[in-house]
């Protein structure tokens, strides 16, 4: 990636685990709830714990029901969780889940000042993984839109990551050539495989805790304990206010005529 590095001027990211930490986060609001399902509506702390567990394994397996709304099929996994004796305060417990969870999902005050930073001097993009719905909550409701200028979620592209494609949509999006623009995340198999495929400028890997790179996995370029070093690869660009209102809007999205895609990047 060194001799490679003075051509980028476009930053693909992919969210969770990368710019949010979105196990960590869930595992925090689970714990959280255990001890609220406790005090506020005396379930056995066993219980609530094991309720707890329950839900968060029943939501990472299948984050979206595409039958019913996401409030419906979160307050009915909570009513599976809670059982007979608790599932009446499902609705109650998953609106206090609900906010838990967006409060430990924020943006830290280094991501967004990272991200703020970056689009000084470059073009600056969002991929993920994910049913439409679900991700599209996440991305609004921690308002990262006006961080990036182009949003991508696969749930709405016949496309996922690997898939060389909804890279080059973004790009395209973006007006850069993939030899211009780097992908940051946080998976080897999805971000750092599909930005190889994609022939990208280069790929950066920012792994959870404790995962190690296997002999058979695709190699990154760079790895980076923490998203908030990647300006320490990156050379100063010019500032592209200009060259973003150049392109911003002019790019259209490509026909999209292949099937539809719902793996998630949350779990």
């Amino acid at each position: 990636m060194e001799n490679r590095r003075k051509g980028i001027s476009a930053i693909l990211f992919d969210l969770d685990n990368t710019l949010i930490a979105t196990r960590k986060a869930d595992k925090q609001t689970c714990t959280k709830l255990a001890q609220l399902l406790w005090e506020k509506w005396a379930v056995p702390l066993d219980l609530a714990v094991a309720a707890s567990k329950a839900y968060l394994r029943a939501f990472r397996k299948c984050p979206e029901n595409l039958s019913m709304s996401l409030d419906a099929w979160r307050r009915l996994l909570w009513a599976q969780a809670l059982g007979d004796q608790y599932n009446k305060f499902a609705g109650e417990v998953y609106q206090l889940w609900l906010q838990l969870r967006y409060d430990h999902l924020a943006l830290t005050a280094d991501v967004q000042n990272l991200l703020h930073k970056l689009r000084q001097h470059y073009m600056v993009g969002l991929i993920t993984n994910g049913t439409s719905r679900a991700q599209w909550e996440k991305i609004r409701r921690l308002h990262l839109e006006k961080y990036f200028d182009v949003v991508l979620v696969s749930g709405d592209l016949p496309w996922e990551k690997p898939h060389r494609k909804i890279f080059h949509v973004a790009c395209e999006y973006l007006g850069v050539q993939p030899q211009q623009c780097i992908m940051v995340g946080d998976k080897l198999e999805t971000d750092i495989l599909g930005g190889s495929e994609a022939n990208l400028g280069g790929t950066v890997w920012v792994p959870l805790a404790n995962i190690e790179m296997g002999e058979e996995d695709p190699r990154p370029d760079y790895v980076l304990e923490n998203v908030t070093d990647l300006p320490n690869l990156l050379p100063k660009n010019p500032k592209v206010p200009s060259f973003r209102q150049q392109f911003r809007g002019k790019v259209n999205m490509p026909d999209l005529d292949d099937g539809n895609s719902n793996s998630s990047d949350g779990s």
